[in-house]
Formats: structure tokens, sequence, C-alpha cells
């Protein structure tokens, strides 16, 4: 049986599951020795875009670096606005070094320009988004970085060596973290009155509508009392990352890399309690740019039964959804749609590893890589070869343009990513995508400020 399973309306999480009744984010334990352990939240003097220099607020965000879609959605952000902040996270330059002091350059001159004008004061900021009927509150600020065995930020996915290399090598350029990471908690009561006060009583610093329709609004959390509950009440909780594995790993590769007692100890981060607020999750779906749909579907033959489906894609994705509540399945798109189940039993034993957990070895993404990419295609996963996108619709779009196939996916339940991230077990990379994800650009940390 697949652990892909329904979710609530439009994809959400449920806010409780069964096998979690008494809510999965646990205590971290004791403090170790000589150290403080938990999670603590540190305001910070937001770097943000002056209204007045810029067109609009929402003509300069962009979504996380990983989910623009490439070259195309990047061309659009930057004819948006001159000073949209994709120009900071996904830089123009010939080589990886030009684009990194790119971006430095760039984040200069907006602050001489003074396009980018830090925050008066410290603080943490309540940030809401609202799309349609859902609806998302949370609290952003420098978190303190700990380490794996602390067991205070649960990660559940393997990075790749490349993007976190890149974005280091971005982060130290600039002396920045341009975009927060998303991380989730649960049953935060004292953190949700403040968030609620301040929503009903304070006057936002920004409030804007971005082009997909989400209504984005943030306030400045500067009372010291306030800031002292937040970390009282965050202190003996977990978090589950979300989203941001890549820039998780680069915050703690540059805190090796710098002396004790720095900035570089934190990172920037957006919490939210799913237990008030609960998270869609949705699936990473993956181009193949090289492999032509004849010949997935050919080989694939070879260990799944292999149907052809109607459109449209909304009609063809059901399906997929209908099969994945039987096993495991798959979904190609780029000449029309084909399902791909019933995987050969004697198949999945032969290539899916043994040494790790039941619901790892039953996972899509488990499946996909050790089956069907280094078995069956012989894809190496690579830029080169494989592209992740978010974007059902732009995955079928681009693999139709480039002759390639897109396998799309069904979305994993919440509660199986976080027994596996408490047993240290990573999924494969980019296996889920939890949203709503901040947006980049409303707010930046200058490591210079502290």
């Amino acid at each position: 049986m697949s652990v892909s399973g329904p979710t609530g309306p439009s994809g959400q999480v449920s806010p409780a599951d069964p096998a979690h009744p008494e809510g999965p984010y646990g205590p971290t334990g004791p403090p170790r020795p000589g150290g403080e352990r938990g999670l603590r939240l540190i305001p910070f003097r937001g770097l943000r875009y002056v209204p007045e220099r810029v067109g609009s607020l929402a003509a300069v965000t962009s979504p996380p670096y990983d989910v623009v879609v490439r070259p195309e959605g990047q061309r659009a952000l930057e004819t948006a606005d001159p000073y949209n902040v994709v120009r900071l996270i996904l830089p123009e330059a010939d080589t990886p070094q030009e684009r990194h002091h790119q971006a430095a350059r760039t984040l200069a001159a907006w602050l001489d320009e003074g396009v980018l004008a830090a925050d008066p004061e410290p603080a943490l900021y309540v940030y809401e988004q609202l799309d349609g009927d859902l609806l998302q509150r949370g609290v952003i600020g420098a978190l303190r970085l700990s380490p794996p065995e602390d067991g205070v930020v649960l990660p559940h996915e393997d990075v790749m060596p490349g993007p976190v290399a890149d974005r280091a090598a971005l982060m130290r350029a600039t002396g920045a973290n341009l975009e927060p990471l998303l991380l989730v908690y649960r049953d935060g009561q004292a953190t949700a009155r403040i968030i609620d006060r301040t929503v009903a009583t304070a006057e936002p610093v920004l409030a804007t509508t971005t082009e997909d329709g989400v209504e984005h609004r943030m306030w400045a959390l500067t009372d010291p009392t306030d800031v002292a509950a937040v970390n009282t009440d965050l202190g003996p909780r977990q978090a589950l990352i979300a989203d941001g594995h890549h820039r998780w790993a680069t915050y703690r590769r540059l805190q090796a890399a710098h002396r004790p007692g720095t900035p570089w100890d934190y990172g920037l981060v957006l919490l939210v309690d799913t237990a008030r607020y609960p998270l869609r999750v949705r699936a990473i779906h993956r181009l193949l740019q090289r492999l032509p749909p004849h010949t997935a579907l050919r080989a694939a033959q070879s260990c799944f039964r292999v149907s052809a489906l109607p459109g449209p894609l909304d009609r063809a994705m059901a399906a997929l959804a209908e099969a994945a509540g039987q096993g495991n399945a798959f979904l190609l798109a780029g000449d029309g749609f084909h399902l791909l189940d019933r995987p050969q039993p004697e198949r999945l034993t032969a290539r899916v590893p043994v040494d790790r957990p039941e619901q790892w070895r039953r996972l899509d993404a488990t499946v996909l890589h050790h089956l069907l990419l280094d078995d069956v295609w012989q894809v190496p996963d690579s830029p080169e070869h494989i592209r992740y996108i978010h974007d059902t619709a732009a995955a079928v779009a681009l693999a139709e343009r480039l002759g390639g196939t897109a396998v799309l996916m069904h979305p994993v339940r919440e509660h199986v990513v976080l027994e596996l991230a408490r047993k240290g077990v990573m999924m494969p990379r980019k296996s889920t995508s939890f949203g709503p994800k901040p947006a980049s650009g409303l707010v930046m940390r200058s490591l210079e400020l502290g």
C-alpha cells in the first residue's frame, strides 16, 4: 500500500492526525551540558523595500528560489520590476562566482539608493498569508542554529551538495539571509495569543497582494515582553523543516566556517504552528529533459502496468490520486498522459534498499529513484537530466516543449514525513512541497546588522 494518502480540502494537511492524537512535535529533552537547547528566535533589523522607491511591493516579490520556473518564470519576474528580489536570489552572470558577486553588488547598490532599508529597531515579524479560504500566520525571526543530535530542528529530506555550495557562496558574498525557511511546530499557545493580539490591534508594516492572488501582511513585534514570551513558549518545542532543506544545510555549513558567537549562529526562518494553521502538502514533480516519452513508456512496461489516460490534466491527476491509494503510482506526461501503477513486487524487492523502515521503502519517491530512474531509465540525478518542478501544469508544458518526460507525483501525508524525520531517516530529496511558502522579498536579514 502506498503511504501517499488523502489530505483535506485543497490538499490541506489535517490539523490532527489519528496517528498522533496528542500532537506530534514533542519536547526536545533536557539541555546539553554547558549550553541551551530548544528553539530560540531573536529579533533582527529587517531589510525591507522602501515602498516609495519601487513600483509596488507585489512587483518586487518572488517565490522561493527553487520554486521559480527557469528560464520563463525568472524572466517574467525580472521584467516585472527592475528591483525584483529574483535579481538577488537568482542572479545572472556567466560563472557561479560572478553570479554571487553580482548579487552582492546589486544588494549594496539598492541599499545605497534607498531602495532597501533596515528597520530602525530589531523585531520579530508576524507574517500572514491569505490564499482564498486558507489563512496562515507565523513568526519570522533569526533562529539559533542547533546541531542534528539536539533534535530541535528535524530535517526530512536529503540534500544535494551543488545547491548547498551555491547558496553558501551566495550568502557569504551578500552577507545576508535573503529568504526565510519555512519551519513548522505545534501548540504554541502563548505565541498564538501574541500573534492574534498583534493582528487585531496593530498596524501592519506592509500589506500587498501578489500576482497569484495571495494577500500578504506583516507586523513588527518589538516589545521585549512579547519577544520573551514567544521564546519561553517555543523553547521546549521541536520544529520540522517544511521548506528549505538546502538553505538549512547552508546555514549549518556557514556556522561551522565561523567562530562561535557571531551572527552566523542564526538563520532567517518563518515558524508556523500547524495545530492552528494546517499547511498544504503537495508533490514535487520531475522533468526528465533528455528522456523522450515513448522511450520512458516502453522501458517502464518491464515493471509497471502502463495505461493511457484521457485528458485534461486535472482528470488525469484525479486518476493518479485514485491509483495512489492502492500502491505506488506515477503519471507520465509529455505525449499525452499515461498512468504507471502496480509495480512488480519482485522488482521492488530487488531494487529498493532493505536497510530502511518499511514506510521509507514504500514512498513513491523512493520507488521512483531506485527502480525507475536508477534501474529502468538509467537517468542520472543531475541538473542536466532532472529538473524538479513544483507546478503541475508547468511541468507538463515544459515536457511537451522540450520533448522530455514529466513524472507527476502524488503527495505524501504529513505524519509519514514526521515519523521518518523523528527516526532520523531522510526521504529522497524533493519528496514534498509544503505551503503556502513565504514570499521572498518581503523581509531579509543582513548579517552585518547582527
